[in-house]
């Protein structure tokens, strides 16, 4: 019996301290990438990709732009009358006229931004504290006054005035949390949060904060009075983790790979990519979408190995056993009957 491997097996079921998953290396992770794109990236596939993105209203063209270059990257050549489009999409959504008008939209209805107006039309306000000091009023008014409170910007704002400072993930700091508290309050109002990340924000509201407490706050410390901070915890780390993708790209970027994120697992994947790849990421997660791509930041440990190792082990030697066993009754078996006749 293989006593080594058993132990192993044992030590590794018992140490909750042990993973079976790693984080992937910067260059596995485009090695993988690479490795996905090569069969993924078609010109048939790219062209389809670039059709759907030029018929959306208004035109992403921080997508289109990252499929053009991916395009460019792997030396294909696209339809004549497919170029031809996007050219004329170009001119017709970059006129002077088309920009004016465009940005006054904007600027009156975030959700009508798009990628390439929202940081000059809305982020001059919406990424600052005095967003977040508003967000946390108009709750407070809303609850004296009985009118219904926006819970998800409430908790955004929250975050954002570093009140949950006691509570950031490993490694950040209050600027990286108000970072990516301000990116997600404007993602939210151009309906880029997925409905999960919208979800954590208004459980955070519910469970964290002292609706009574709130409506008398006059400063920081008031509103830090009002909540319970281990319940913005998850909301903090994920904001953390949509920072790095900030840093490791832009603020624009951020913005359209937001609606990725459902979790804080998967803002910390999607951090990783963003890492590796850097503005590159946009292309890969146009071709490969979610799930492969954030796959390709995941390895299976050393420990889940052993893991797999010790397993096989054991039922092997189990085998062994038990056929060992078997051949020993039928020999038996086999001795009587002779010695019977």
């Amino acid at each position: 019996f293989p006593t080594r491997r058993s132990s192993d097996l044992l030590r590794v079921l018992s140490d909750p301290t042990l993973t079976a998953i790693r984080a992937a290396t910067v260059d596995e992770i485009i090695a993988d990438t690479d490795a996905l794109l090569a069969a993924e990236a078609t010109p048939e596939r790219l062209a389809g990709l670039i059709e759907v993105r030029l018929a959306e209203t208004p035109r992403n063209w921080l997508a289109l732009d990252a499929l053009t270059d991916l395009v460019a990257e792997r030396g294909i050549a696209l339809p004549v009358s497919l170029l031809r489009r996007l050219s004329e999409a170009r001119a017709d959504d970059f006129s002077l006229l088309s920009q004016a008008s465009a940005c006054a939209l904007c600027a009156y209805d975030p959700a009508q931004c798009s990628l390439s107006q929202v940081m000059m039309c809305q982020a001059p306000v919406a990424l600052t504290p005095v967003g977040d000091i508003a967000g946390v009023t108009r709750a407070g008014v809303a609850y004296v006054s009985g009118e219904p409170i926006d819970q998800i910007d409430l908790a955004l704002s929250v975050v954002g005035l570093g009140a949950t400072a006691a509570v950031l993930a490993s490694g950040g700091t209050s600027v990286v949390v108000k970072a990516g508290a301000g990116l997600a309050k404007l993602a939210r109002k151009m309906g880029r949060i997925s409905p999960q990340l919208a979800e954590m924000a208004l459980k955070a509201a519910r469970e964290g904060v002292d609706w009574a407490a709130l409506p008398a706050a006059r400063s920081l410390d008031d509103i830090t009075a009002a909540l319970r901070a281990d319940a913005f915890q998850p909301l903090t780390a994920t904001l953390t983790d949509l920072e790095r993708v900030r840093s490791a790209t832009d603020a624009t970027t951020a913005l359209h790979l937001l609606p990725l994120v459902d979790d804080a697992k998967d803002a910390r994947s999607l951090a990783s990519a963003a890492e590796a790849l850097g503005p590159r990421v946009i292309g890969r997660a146009e071709v490969l979408g979610k799930a492969r791509l954030f796959r390709t930041t995941l390895r299976v440990s050393e420990t889940a190995w052993a893991l797999v190792s010790g397993v096989s082990g054991v039922l092997i030697s189990l085998a062994g056993l038990a056929g060992s066993a078997l051949q020993t009754r039928l020999f038996h078996a086999l001795r009587r009957k002779t010695e019977g006749a």
